[in-house]
């Protein structure tokens, strides 16, 4: 196996295509056609984590941070970016990272803190819109099984839960094709016309050249009538954040305690209690704080997040609860995410989850 059919499995479950425009995800060290020898997953690349690798004979390192954020214009090793990526490149150790991608899909890092508090009725606090397209193409009738189903092996057609989803209207489709054309029917200067369907099928934004393809790859027509409309309607399958519940209410201090011993954290800063029940929950792994407005639109009790300001936390107005459980803790499961995923597929060679310790933060008590 070499790194490109990892990171294309990866992508497959959480594309490029949902990272936010600050971010730098994907292959950032190596050459995609080396053959994999074994991976390390990480939460951060750095020099240790390196030496990690090359101890444990891993030629690639799956983290979820991004080493490089920003453009580097000299490698002098007067860091430790430089240096982790110096000691990379020495030592043919590829990095690659998937992070706000994964951060934005279900199944991602905010659904396996949902897993690990237990949470049901789980789903996206804050869905994304314009990432979804529809496509309406014009189909003679005996030719419309065979698009819609490159169509949909291509990727469109899925909403949610549902696959194959498509709407078709009969009508008739009218031409006259002039002296340069070739006609899969008619002929040049005769009027024509043909019993076509008007198909409409839904796919996500960034597989339009794919689906585009399917069409024209099946469609019989020389020139194909189609239009393809950005939609403003929300994709729930891909935003920021989640929102799910308890299966009881349990007391705000229940609640802390239950939050840092299933969250494996040694400290929790939040706002002041409400005194009433807990049962509604929203979750953003990481640096989370512009989801409080969807957090307390969405009648959530309490808010779990991190990287939280002395100023922000008066945000909360006595509306929420706000706990900040630290942005290390509330992303260190993604290692078990990426490696279980990575097993799913791929056995021939070994996934270990990285020991070295990366959170910058210490605490003394």
């Amino acid at each position: 196996m070499t790194i490109k059919d990892i990171t294309t499995y990866l992508e497959g479950f959480a594309p490029l295509a949902y990272q936010e425009s600050y971010d730098n995800a994907g292959l950032i060290v190596g050459d995609a056609s080396t053959e994999v020898k074994g991976v390390l997953v990480t939460l951060d690349s750095t020099e240790e984590v390196i030496d990690e690798a090359i101890a444990k004979g891993c030629n690639l390192v799956v983290a979820h941070h991004p080493i490089i954020f920003k453009g580097l214009k000299k490698l002098t090793g007067k860091n430790y970016i430089e240096r982790t990526i110096i000691k990379a490149i020495k030592n043919d150790v590829a990095i690659y990272a998937t992070h706000t991608n994964l951060d934005s899909v279900v199944g991602g890092v905010n659904f396996k803190i949902a897993e690990k508090l237990k949470l049901e009725k789980v789903k996206i606090l804050a869905p994304k819109s314009e990432v979804l397209m529809k496509l309406i193409v014009f189909v003679p009738v005996y030719n419309t099984k065979e698009v819609l189903n490159a169509l949909h092996a291509a990727g469109a057609g899925v909403i949610g839960n549902y696959s194959h989803a498509s709407f078709r209207s009969e009508g008739t489709g009218a031409f006259r094709p002039n002296e340069k054309a070739n006609p899969t029917i008619g002929a040049a200067n005769v009027d024509e016309e043909v019993h076509e369907n008007r198909v409409e099928v839904i796919f996500p934004a960034y597989l339009k050249n794919q689906v585009l393809a399917a069409m024209h790859r099946t469609h019989i027509y020389e020139e194909v009538a189609h239009d393809i409309i950005m939609l403003e309607n929300q994709n729930t399958e891909v935003g920021s954040g989640i929102i799910g519940e308890l299966s009881e209410p349990i007391s705000e201090t229940d609640f802390l305690a239950y939050l840092k011993q299933n969250m494996g954290v040694s400290v929790i800063r939040h706002t002041r209690l409400l005194n009433k029940p807990i049962r509604r929950v929203a979750v953003c792994g990481g640096s989370g704080g512009f989801l409080l407005g969807d957090a307390i639109g969405q009648a959530a009790d309490v808010f779990i997040t991190a990287d939280y300001k002395y100023h922000e936390f008066f945000d909360a107005d006595k509306r929420i609860i706000i706990a900040d459980i630290g942005h290390y803790e509330s992303e260190q499961y993604t290692k078990e995410l990426l490696k279980d995923y990575i097993c799913k597929k791929f056995t021939n060679f070994a996934v270990h989850l990285s020991e070295t310790p990366t959170n910058p933060i210490n605490y003394y008590y």
